[in-house]
């Protein structure tokens, strides 16, 4: 758990890094190494590591726009995701789906930018594992702010109604975007949404990886022993904006310093440094994690980009009028309309 907190947190400081470079002094989203937008996690990993260190590959999980923490936790090929990031072919998508939309199905893993939209996905795949009578999980994670739409609703439903082995995991980090959890939310402790679908709903108030790892566990047992879906929620912090080049200027300095202050991996150093662990091993562990982004970073960088004419690749739909010469191999049929 240790290894992939510092990893995750490592990995976000360097993408935040590589994504600056190029982008500045006046801000251009679309230049550098990493085209489009990133939301970063730093703050978070306790959330990921405490839940997915339960998981199998077998088990799916789905995350949000913020991403790169739990992939990590879950297993996904850290060089392919970061490839994937910088926009190069051999990404987990080639290279076309970016930070947001990471996809591995060799570890059952995927994200999307949409907000809530992880949860009918992770539903599906729990009801996929009840039909195929297996024991395997979902987990969804998504945010405090998503916990007012309507997928996340009817997810929720359709869990408890159908007896599914899923677990939905809210991360609070106290704000929604820009606007602070009390001006969007009815309710402070988003786990009692639970009360509403007949599902046991838990906090864990500190961003605590053992106590994550705890309630986490309760409910994935639970979820495996077909007794149903939980709801649970845990207290993160933002320690970066919530964008890219986010000036923050709607988050009181004192929130800033109070979210850089509650550090989840000092609590678990603290924590292991107390049960005979020596920091030479911290140390080392450390060493390594920053090895491997670096390593992961380095070789997404030297990756070909896609050609142009990959656009035409992997879509739903044919190029348009005159990008092709190849004729269709039907006909339309007559529309006719009846008077």
């Amino acid at each position: 758990m240790y290894a992939d907190m510092v990893t995750a947190r490592y990995y976000e400081e360097r993408l935040q890094e590589e994504y600056l470079e190029g982008k500045q002094p006046a801000f251009d989203i679309s230049a550098g190494p990493i085209p489009g937008e990133l939301h970063l996690a730093a703050g978070q990993e306790a959330a990921a590591v405490g839940v997915c260190h339960h998981l199998r590959p077998d088990d799916t999980v789905t995350a949000p726009h913020r991403p790169h923490h739990v992939a990590i936790a879950k297993g996904v090929d850290l060089k392919r995701m970061t490839a994937e990031i910088f926009g190069r072919t051999t990404g987990l998508s080639s290279g076309k789906g970016g930070h947001m939309h990471l996809f591995d199905p060799d570890v059952k893993f995927a994200c999307s930018g949409i907000i809530a939209e992880g949860c009918p996905p992770a539903v599906g795949a729990a009801l996929a594992a009840k039909k195929r009578n297996t024991d395997s999980v979902a987990v969804a994670f998504l945010g405090e702010g998503a916990i007012d739409q309507g997928a996340f609703f009817e997810s929720l439903n359709f869990a408890s109604v159908h007896n599914l082995p899923a677990v939905f995991v809210i991360e609070d980090n106290d704000w929604a975007i820009s606007m602070p959890k009390e001006r969007v939310t009815d309710v402070e402790d988003g786990s009692e949404r639970a009360a509403g679908f007949d599902m046991p709903g838990v906090r864990v108030d500190h961003d605590d990886a053992l106590a994550v790892y705890e309630a986490a566990g309760d409910a994935i047992h639970r979820a495996r022993d077909r007794n149903g879906p939980t709801l649970l929620e845990v207290q993160v912090h933002r320690r970066m904006g919530h964008f890219m080049w986010d000036p923050q200027t709607y988050r009181p300095e004192e929130d800033e310093e109070a979210a850089l202050a509650r550090d989840s991996i000092e609590r678990l150093t603290s924590r292991l440094l107390s049960h005979g662990v020596d920091e030479d091993t911290l140390s080392e562990l450390r060493s390594q994690a920053e090895k491997r982004v670096d390593d992961a970073i380095a070789w997404a960088k030297e990756q070909p980009h896609p050609a142009p004419e990959d656009a035409y690749e992997d879509v739903f739909v044919n190029p348009p009028s005159g990008v092709t010469t190849e004729e269709p191999d039907f006909e339309l049929a007559e529309v006719t309309t009846d008077e």
